[in-house]
């Protein structure tokens, strides 16, 4: 399922509109080039999940936690993660824990990603305009596919 947005705003809703529908071991993936929107449709899902704390990219933390929601939220960035790396960060344990699990570059992972997750792409066209986006949702999993389809379709 995909959609076109024209403001980070509009990316924000997104991430805000699905975050009723998770729950603890979830696990999100956000793929796209730098500046695509990952990083702003976290923010608008950690608003859905009543997080107040102000949310940034973990590019240099690798891992930021936010504790303050109606769940946690794992925001991950693996880009700088080696091969295997990911096992020595205890995705495991995230994966199995309490809480949202949002991974920013998720193809340096894949090998240790969980069989059921909602794929998010993003693509920019800067011909279309500065903030031009496509938010592609793929979802892998019967859960996931009652989020899209209760977030969005009947909606």
């Amino acid at each position: 399922m995909k959609f076109n947005v024209n403001t980070p705003e509009e990316t924000m809703s997104y991430g805000k509109k699905i975050a009723d529908y998770l729950k603890p071991k979830d696990v999100i993936l956000l793929d796209g080039d730098l500046g695509a929107g990952k990083t702003t449709f976290t923010k608008g899902l950690a608003e859905g999940l009543g997080i107040k704390r102000n949310i940034k990219s973990p590019t240099f933390t690798i891992i930021r936690e936010y504790q303050d929601g109606r769940l946690p939220l794992y925001h991950m960035d693996a880009y700088r993660l080696d091969d295997g790396s990911g096992d020595e960060l205890g995705l495991e344990e995230y994966f199995n824990g309490d809480g949202i699990n949002v991974i920013e570059w998720s193809n340096f992972i894949e090998n240790e990603l969980p069989s059921d997750y909602l794929k998010i792409i993003f693509k920019r066209d800067d011909s279309k305009g500065d903030n031009y986006r496509t938010i592609d949702f793929q979802p892998k999993g019967e859960h996931f596919n009652k989020v899209i389809k209760e977030s969005y379709l009947e909606k």
